[in-house]
């Protein structure tokens, strides 16, 4: 009995310790939007500086979702550049959560 409650307990602690997901179909449809709309800026590798715009490897979803959407900084946000070269993509409302995924 002791060792049953234990597995149960050990499973109930290690679930609520997982991280997001960064990998499967959420995350692979995020890398195929970044490379399909944000390559042309932002580097290949998301961990890099690109021509025009920084690395963003690591961004919030709030960020992304702001910069994308509505290419403003969410409230409160420092930018890395001082630039207003980024445009709107509201035609990326859908793959937010995917991009998101994927730069995680």
């Amino acid at each position: 009995m002791k060792t049953s409650v234990f597995a149960f307990l050990l499973l109930f602690v290690s679930a609520c310790d997982k991280k997001p997901e960064t990998t499967g179909p959420s995350a692979d449809k995020g890398k195929q939007v970044y490379f399909a709309s944000c390559i042309a800026c932002h580097s290949a590798d998301p961990t890099k500086d690109g021509t025009v715009g920084p690395a963003i490897k690591g961004s919030s979803k709030a960020l992304i979702e702001a910069r994308v959407l509505k290419a403003e900084y969410p409230p409160g946000y420092k930018p890395k550049r001082d630039t207003k070269l980024m445009v709107a993509l509201p035609q990326l409302a859908a793959s937010i959560d995917d991009l998101a995924l994927f730069l995680q």
